[in-house]
């Protein structure tokens, strides 16, 4: 195992729970938003956005690396939830069809803060571990001296 190993293992989960952050905020601020994308000259309302992580490699020495506590996380990509929308009754609403209702996003506030607070104990906790590396580090030169 690297001296820096650590450091790279937190750095790469920092960087997928801050995407993690973005999407989730992204996917609050458009719970509301029946014009998301326009589809064949129609509107259809925003689609929930998901970050799909997964570790560093899936090879054989990855798999041992990990078990001797190398590894890091991979950001595959960002996907749709593909959950039917919420339709409600509005017709005065101007995206009402002829029927008077509204399709409105996927998204599940309750759910996305739940998810938004998850992934900030997450942020806090490597946080909380690059800063231990980053001071067992430098104790470590201290001895030197």
């Amino acid at each position: 195992m690297g001296m820096f190993t650590a450091l790279n293992n937190s750095a790469s989960a920092l960087t997928a729970q801050r995407l993690k952050m973005d999407v989730t905020s992204s996917n609050i601020a458009n719970a509301d938003s029946t014009r998301g994308t326009m589809i064949n000259g129609k509107w259809e309302p925003y689609r929930r956005k998901m970050v799909v992580t997964s570790p560093n490699e899936n090879s054989f020495k990855s798999l041992f690396q990990s078990a001797k506590g190398v590894g890091g996380v991979k950001i595959n990509g960002i996907v749709e939830d593909k959950t039917p929308f919420k339709t409600v009754y509005q017709p005065d609403h101007p995206d009402a069809d002829a029927d008077g209702y509204v399709r409105l996003p996927n998204v599940d506030p309750l759910k996305e803060m739940v998810d938004l607070v998850s992934t900030t104990r997450s942020y806090e906790a490597n946080v909380t571990a690059l800063n231990a590396a980053k001071g067992i580090y430098l104790k470590s030169l201290e001895i030197g001296r």
